[in-house]
């Protein structure tokens, strides 16, 4: 069922203003988004992942739920910081595997097949948030960007309403830093 997006910013807003039974209201609203964009990022893993998406959905909730500091602005706002959570989680969980391949305080065990394609996703997955960490330093704009539209699934407008930009600086940034980013990674 689609709520209308100026229902979920009002509930957002009456939430950042201190009203409690604002975010009871609201997360009827928002969970199949929350769970499509979940199942999004974790399509992206490989087989195996130690993370299920109902796992990295509740993660997610719980720290979009802690985030009282913040003064909720629109519906797109807030897919957007769930969108960076959900890409911080799930590089938390490839720094905590690749801890635990080369030790972690534990005995070590030879890998078999399936650990060895599991520590390689880890190592994709951190190479991408180092990279985005690069970007960051050097355009804070297009990291943005990769962050609303990769992982949180934002629309070109979608993601120009956010920025307050236009969906034409949206779409060459995109293009533009798509190729910056394969370029990045791939000399890693």
């Amino acid at each position: 069922m689609t709520h209308a997006p100026h229902e979920v910013t009002r509930l957002l807003k009456a939430w950042s203003d201190g009203d409690q039974s604002a975010l009871d209201k609201l997360m009827p609203l928002v969970y199949d988004e929350l769970h499509r964009l979940a199942h999004q990022h974790m399509r992206r893993e490989k087989p195996g992942h130690m993370l299920q998406t109902s796992a990295l959905l509740n993660e997610a909730y719980m720290r979009l739920v802690d985030q009282s500091q913040i003064r909720w602005e629109s519906r797109t706002h807030f897919f957007g910081i769930a969108a960076r959570l959900m890409r911080q989680i799930l590089v938390d969980e490839a720094r905590r595997r690749s801890y635990a391949k080369r030790g972690g305080g534990t005995i070590q065990v030879p890998f078999d097949e399936a650990a060895a394609a599991r520590q390689e996703q880890s190592v994709n997955v951190m190479a991408l948030d180092d990279a985005m960490k690069s970007l960051e330093k050097i355009d804070e704009r297009k990291s943005r960007i990769v962050e609303l539209r990769f992982f949180g699934g934002l629309s070109i407008e979608e993601t120009a309403e956010v920025l307050k930009v236009s969906p034409g600086t949206v779409m060459r940034d995109w293009t533009f830093t798509r190729a910056w980013l394969r370029k990045e990674m791939s000399a890693d």
